[in-house]
């Protein structure tokens, strides 16, 4: 049984940069803690590079490289968001700041885990590692 998909719209903090997505309706997010993403501090959902469409901004987007110059990590060059990136350990997805998706927060996921990327599994015989699980619970 497949999980029933939506089109979710989505930007970066000053609407420059527009985009939508095909997505689970219910969302999966994860974090990671390689050098990179432990300063992001985003949630990000994964989906096929081909369930990404930027409809707005596309020449206001930079490409950050680092390392291996292998993961592509996509920003607003005016408002400096992280939109999404196209990850080194899963170069066929798109791995989607959460934040940036209309109607979602990060404060939706109740727990996340977190990839340890800073034993990358490419560079640690392929193995991949959760480093743990960072939890949101609200105050009363």
């Amino acid at each position: 049984m497949s999980a029933k998909m939506k089109t979710r719209k989505g930007s970066c903090h000053c609407g420059t940069v527009r985009f939508e997505a095909e997505l689970p309706e219910e969302l999966k997010g994860s974090r990671c803690n390689c050098s990179i993403c432990a300063i992001k501090g985003a949630v990000m959902v994964y989906v096929p590079l081909e369930a990404l469409k930027v409809t707005q901004g596309e020449d206001s987007l930079g490409c950050y490289r680092f390392n291996t110059g292998a993961a592509r990590h996509y920003f607003c060059k005016n408002c400096g968001i992280h939109c999404f990136h196209q990850a080194r350990s899963d170069p066929d997805k798109y791995a989607i700041n959460a934040a940036c998706l209309d109607g979602v927060s990060p404060y939706d996921f109740k727990e996340v885990p977190v990839t340890d990327g800073q034993h990358h599994a490419l560079d640690n015989e392929g193995v991949s590692r959760l480093a743990g699980y960072l939890r949101f619970e609200p105050s009363r």
